[in-house]
C-alpha cells in the first residue's frame, strides 16, 4: 500500500497580483457562503464575488506592503522537513501540500494522488487550533474531491486538533521566551502586558457546537503556565465582512484598553503556524500603530514555522497510521468536531461546558 500524507493549509497569494487576489477572496467567501442565506449556488457565487470586490482594495494594500505572502514557501518547507523526518524513520511515503484557496488547490489534488498510485491518504491540516472554516473545511474539501474522482477510492484518514501535543506547547513557549530575551523584555515586569491574539471566527459556528473558543482559552492557559505568566489577555483578529457577529474581544480593543496600565505589550499570534498577512500586516503594522497611539511598545512574537521540532511533532502524529498500530496509544481518538469515521484528534472527550 502506498501512503500519501497531505498537509493542508489556507493559502495566500505569493505576489500582489490583483486578479489572483480577487479569485482568492472569492473562494474564501464562497466557502463560507452558509453564513448567509442564498437562493442558489449561482447566487452564492455572485454574493461571494461582491464581497471579494469590496475587500479587494484594502487587501491589495496589505499584500503590496509586504510584497506578497510567504505562506506558500513556508508550507513547502514544512512538507519537505516532514518528508525528510519520515524518511529517516524508514517510512516510505509521498508528501503533498495543498491549499484551500490558492494553488496548489485541495480540489485539484485527487488527480495527482490517483496518478501517483496513492492507496491511503492521511490528511493533516496545519492549523494549531481546530476550527470549522479552517481545519474541518479543509478536510471536508479533500475527502469530497476524492469521492468525486471516479474510480479512485483510497483509504482516508484525517487528523484535526493537535494543539495539545506537548512538543507543540513546548516549542511555542520556548519561542516566546527566546524572543523576549532577545528583545530585552521581562515578562514578569508589571509594566509588561501579554496578549494572545487568535484568529477570530463567526459566533454562529460556536453556537452550532464548535469548541474553537475553548481551544483558544485552554491553549493560552497552558502556555501562560509554562511561562509562569499570571496575567494575560486574549483577543481575536476578526474579519467582519458580512453582517454577522464574530468572537470578542478584538485584539486591537484589548491592546488599546491597556492604555495607562503598561509600557509595553508582547503579542503572541497563537492561531498561526505560518507568517502571513494576519501577522505581517494586521499585527506588525496595524496593531503596532494602535499600540503606539496609546503609548505602548509592541513586541510581536514570530511564528515558529521553521522550528525543527515541528516536523518531529507531525511525524509523531502520523506515525500510528504509517506503522499500523492503534492511534489511541498516542492519545488520538475519534474527533468530535468532525464526527466522520477515520477522523482523529487529541481533543476528544472534553467535558461539557
Amino acid at each position: 500500500m502506498t501512503t500519501g500524507v497531505v498537509l493542508l493549509n489556507f493559502g495566500e497569494p505569493a505576489a500582489p497580483d490583483r486578479e489572483t487576489v480577487l479569485e482568492y477572496l472569492t473562494r474564501i467567501f464562497f466557502d463560507n457562503a452558509d453564513l448567509e442565506e442564498a437562493d442558489s449556488e449561482e447566487a452564492a457565487w455572485e454574493r461571494s464575488r461582491e464581497l471579494a470586490e469590496r475587500r479587494l482594495p484594502s487587501l491589495m494594500e496589505e499584500y503590496e506592503a509586504i510584497g506578497g505572502s510567504p505562506l506558500q514557501a513556508q508550507a513547502t518547507a514544512q512538507a519537505e522537513a516532514l518528508e525528510a523526518t519520515l524518511t529517516e524513520r524508514g517510512h516510505e511515503v509521498e508528501l503533498y501540500h495543498a491549499m484551500q484557496f490558492m494553488e496548489p488547490l485541495i480540489t485539484d489534488l485527487p488527480a495527482t494522488l490517483a496518478d501517483d498510485g496513492i492507496d491511503s491518504v492521511v490528511a493533516v491540516p496545519i492549523y494549531p487550533l481546530c476550527g470549522p472554516s479552517t481545519t474541518v473545511s479543509a478536510i471536508d474539501s479533500l475527502e469530497s474531491a476524492i469521492e468525486d474522482r471516479e474510480g479512485y477510492e483510497p483509504e482516508f484518514t484525517a487528523i484535526t486538533g493537535w494543539h495539545r501535543v506537548p512538543t507543540y506547547n513546548r516549542l511555542r513557549a520556548e519561542g516566546i521566551r527566546e524572543f523576549v530575551d532577545d528583545e530585552g523584555v521581562d515578562l514578569h515586569d508589571p509594566d509588561t502586558a501579554f496578549v494572545f491574539s487568535a484568529h477570530g471566527t463567526p459566533k454562529k459556528y460556536l453556537a452550532e457546537g464548535s469548541r474553537y473558543d475553548r481551544y483558544v482559552e485552554e491553549h493560552a492557559s497552558a502556555i501562560a503556565n509554562i511561562l509562569g505568566i499570571d496575567d494575560y489577555e486574549i483577543g481575536y483578529q476578526n474579519h467582519a465582512n458580512r453582517g454577522i457577529e464574530w468572537t470578542e474581544p478584538e485584539t486591537e480593543d484589548v491592546v488599546e484598553g491597556l492604555e495607562g496600565e503598561a509600557e509595553r505589550v508582547v503579542v503572541e499570534p497563537m492561531s498561526f503556524m505560518h507568517e502571513q498577512s494576519e501577522t505581517l500586516v494586521e499585527l506588525d503594522i496595524d496593531l503596532r500603530e494602535d499600540a503606539a497611539d496609546v503609548g505602548l511598545e509592541l513586541h510581536r512574537v514570530p511564528v515558529p514555522h521553521d522550528d525543527p521540532r515541528f516536523a518531529t511533532l507531525l511525524a509523531d502524529t502520523v506515525e500510528p497510521f504509517l506503522s499500523g498500530f492503534e492511534p489511541s496509544y498516542y492519545q488520538l481518538r475519534q474527533c468530535e468536531c468532525r464526527p466522520e469515521p477515520g477522523t482523529y484528534c487529541y481533543n476528544a472527550g472534553l467535558p461539557p461546558q
